[in-house]
């Protein structure tokens, strides 16, 4: 008789990245809210914790001691420094949900995206989101109503950096219409799912299949 277990896969590390104001966070929101077997991946920092943060949850909190200990252990997959502060993402937990066929999403810039390549590049699936144009993206910016004139063109200029590096990912969401960029990244997760390389026992299904196909032979 067939074995009829569901194939087994490895997890996908899927990274989105973004000027701010393209849409990557609203993408993120929906993909967690809409996909059971994706998972956030929570980052470790050494800034102290607001008050509406939760550790665990937003980030895990610690110290610069032991952040450094994490780095110099090659326990990080990617990490930068930001005004003074270091944030990173520890390999371990990333590495468990692989193995147990869970999608981690990584909402992170093109540097740690560089990283994760250089670390893991067979498990990670890229995709870039892009503002329509350049008008939209400032319009964007603008109606948040959140930040001042002079951090609305610090996010401008960082976008052209960021937007240079549209070329080093796997996939490209042109962010026109929310709905349709969204039903897109459901179908590039979905596409690589079923690549054969995710799916850890495909050759011994293989196997065992023709095996009780010859067996079916008059």
């Amino acid at each position: 008789m067939s074995d009829e277990r569901d194939i087994s896969r490895r997890g996908i590390m899927l990274v989105l990245s973004s000027p701010s104001g393209a849409g990557k966070t609203t993408l993120t929101r929906n993909l967690l809210e809409q996909e059971e077997n994706v998972a956030l991946s929570i980052s470790v920092t050494t800034r102290a914790r607001r008050g509406s943060e939760i550790d665990g949850v937003h980030y895990r909190f610690m110290s610069k001691r032991e952040f450094e200990g994490l780095r110099d252990s090659n326990q990080l997959l990617e990490w930068a420094e930001v005004h003074g502060n270091y944030y990173g993402t520890p390999r371990e937990p990333v590495e468990q949900s692989l193995l147990a066929g869970r999608d981690v999403l990584f909402d992170i810039d093109w540097q740690g995206t560089q990283q994760l390549y250089e670390k893991m590049r067979d498990d990670v699936v890229s995709v870039f989101v892009l503002p329509p144009s350049a008008d939209e993206l400032k319009a964007r910016l603008e109606r948040r109503a959140e930040d001042s004139r002079e951090i609305i063109s610090r996010r401008l200029r960082n976008a052209i950096e960021e937007i240079s590096h549209w070329r080093e990912y796997d996939y490209i969401l042109v962010n026109r219409d929310l709905d349709k960029s969204f039903m897109r990244l459901r179908a590039i997760l979905t596409a690589e799912r079923l690549k054969r390389v995710k799916m850890l026992d495909l050759e011994s299904f293989a196997d065992r299949l023709l095996d009780d196909l010859r067996k079916l032979e008059p």
